[in-house]
């Protein structure tokens, strides 16, 4: 009797299918792919690990860090005791010299300085005296004049000559535009301007000084450019006028005394660190 074979056949197809499906799945999870993965991961591994031995030479890789980093930490500490050590010197001044606030050197040294109040120009100052006033020539005769424009404004230097003139004739104390005169005082024309004290004025320029009117106002009109002045004055009517004055107050200065120069960069005992200030 013969077997019919649709019904074997089909369960082999039937398993045949399954198995097949089966192996996709496997494929497309990547089933087998790993099994490639880890020997190529250990042969760069490998690798790796051979060219970090021949670089090293057989030498830790990574001393240098720490090298540096303690070296970093000694200099630092050398820093902090150096600025601790300068701590201590400069508290050691300070306490020297609270010590010393009321001794007879400290008490000496402060009588001096304030006897020389009066002398530097910082004390206000009241008396008879002299006032001497400068101004341009007025514009119409500036513009018409047949001469230099230049010659018929009052500069700098006219205004030192008036000032020479009235210390020449004894003065005590001096103003110029309301500002007290002192050592570091310096008088710069810019432009149509005077600066004094680093403001700039304008005429009418304004000379005051305390002190014997007979003598200044003399010492005025025998001064050789001043004699010169007055024959400009009188040509081009520049404005040139000298009162006395019974009382005058002068006020005393106010402004900085310290000096302030240019030095050469990189110069020895420079405290400006090569920097130059203008001079005054």
């Amino acid at each position: 009797m013969t077997t019919s074979p649709g019904p074997r056949l089909r369960e082999l197809l039937h398993l045949r299918l399954r198995d097949l499906r089966g192996y996709q799945r496997d494929r497309r999870r990547g089933g087998p792919s790993w099994r490639l993965l880890v020997p190529v991961a250990c042969v760069l591994a490998g690798v790796l690990f051979v060219a970090s031995a021949i670089s090293s030479q057989g030498t830790d890789l990574r001393p240098g860090r720490f090298s540096d980093l303690a070296s970093l930490v000694n200099q630092q500490s050398q820093q902090v005791e150096a600025l601790r050590a300068r701590v201590r010197r400069l508290n050691g001044q300070v306490n020297r010299l609270s010590a010393e606030i009321g001794s007879h050197h400290v008490d000496q040294a402060r009588r001096q300085a304030l006897a020389l109040r009066g002398p530097v120009g910082l004390d206000a100052v009241a008396g008879p005296g002299v006032t001497v006033t400068l101004n341009d020539a007025p514009k119409d005769v500036i513009s018409t004049a047949d001469t230099n424009p230049n010659y018929l404004v009052v500069h700098q230097q006219d205004i030192q000559a008036v000032a020479n003139a009235l210390w020449a004739g004894g003065a005590e104390a001096m103003t110029i535009q309301g500002q007290r005169v002192v050592a570091t005082t310096g008088i710069k024309c810019v432009g149509n301007t005077v600066v004094l004290h680093d403001v700039p004025y304008s005429p009418p320029y304004v000379i005051s000084a305390v002190g014997d009117p007979e003598t200044m106002v003399t010492s005025l009109q025998n001064n050789p450019y001043l004699i010169v002045y007055r024959q400009w004055v009188q040509s081009y009517q520049l404005g040139y006028s000298v009162d006395v004055n019974d009382q005058l107050r002068l006020p005393g200065f106010s402004g900085s005394l310290e000096l302030s120069y240019a030095r050469p960069a990189g110069a020895a005992g420079s405290t400006l660190g090569g920097d130059a200030q203008n001079p005054t």
